[in-house]
């Protein structure tokens, strides 16, 4: 199985002008090591991140070339595992970033809050904290970001985009697919920003962060015209909107599941009809330059029209 380790030599752009750090083909699975959102840089309560100078943030592994992928094509990553490969993971709240702090692009005249940090012991499958031992819950590992690269422009590690990026979707696990939109020969294909474990949200704008090593393999769909990510658990298949508003990101992800229904079998309106009754949603993160949705609908519901598949 191939390894990718970059060991600081991270990107924190998703970008095709990147250089390529591995070459892999569809069906073969590899091993990506990941560093956490902070680079590494925090392993005490009092390494405060407004005191740390980092090279930026959510360092990515990667780019990584898939044979085959062409523009118009659908890249599927398969995550098969993903494994914390650190004894602990840190979360902060901070001055100017979080969903209930004024920021940059949301101003307020409130005094920022204090930067605190906290630093979780990862026990097997729990977190707790060392001293506030109510601050305890199970771990449920999952890839932050994770994205092709855009035809042209290189984005921000920060920022979800309609190829991926820093979406904070608890849905990327192992067990789910995601299907990501093909822009450029190769795909040049990123994941980081590994979360040991969040709510909907990411409320104060870290989750527990961690480095992990994520097993992951690749098919490329011909025939599958993915605008924006989606995502298929063993019960539901899913989509992703990031924007602001907040309203804008839920209808880019039900626009999008409308389509793949269509894709399957659905009318655009019997589709809107029964997501309007039985449709789901949640929310990846509110603190980002953009925001992301998640549309769902069970497969019980999405499965109703005979031979309805997500094969195409």
């Amino acid at each position: 199985m191939q390894s990718i380790r970059q060991d600081g030599n991270y990107s924190f752009v998703f970008s095709r002008y990147a250089p390529i750090a591995a070459t892999v083909r569809p069906g073969e699975t590899i091993e990506m090591y990941t560093e956490d959102a902070f680079c590494g840089m925090i392993k005490e309560e009092t390494d405060l991140p407004s005191k740390i100078e980092r090279p930026g943030p959510n360092p990515q592994t990667g780019p990584v070339y898939i044979s085959g992928a062409m523009p118009g094509d659908t890249l599927a990553v398969h995550i098969r595992a993903i494994s914390i490969t650190r004894d602990f993971g840190i979360s902060q709240i901070s001055p100017d970033f979080g969903g209930l702090q004024g920021t940059h692009f949301t101003a307020m005249l409130n005094a920022p809050l204090e930067n605190r940090v906290f630093k979780y012991i990862i026990d097997g499958d729990r977190a707790y904290h060392p001293i506030h031992r109510h601050l305890a819950f199970e771990l449920a590992p999952f890839m932050g970001t994770i994205a092709t690269a855009p035809k042209l422009e290189a984005v921000s590690t920060m920022t979800p985009f309609e190829h991926g990026g820093n979406m904070d979707v608890p849905d990327i696990k192992p067990g789910n697919t995601v299907y990501l939109p093909v822009a450029v020969e190769g795909a040049y294909f990123f994941t980081g920003d590994c979360h040991a474990r969040q709510g909907d949200g990411e409320l104060c704008g870290t989750a527990v962060e961690v480095p992990c090593k994520a097993e992951l393999e690749f098919e490329i769909i011909k025939t599958m015209k993915t605008a924006w990510p989606r995502i298929e658990s063993p019960t539901h298949f899913m989509a992703v909107g990031s924007a602001r508003p907040m309203e804008d990101a839920a209808r880019i992800a039900w626009c999008e599941l409308i389509a793949w229904m269509g894709e399957m079998g659905w009318d655009k309106m019997h589709a809107y009809q029964m997501l309007t009754q039985v449709g789901e949603m949640s929310l990846g993160n509110m603190v980002d330059t953009n925001y992301s949705m998640v549309a769902k609908i069970d497969k019980r519901y999405a499965n109703a029209i005979p031979g309805a598949s997500r094969r195409f």
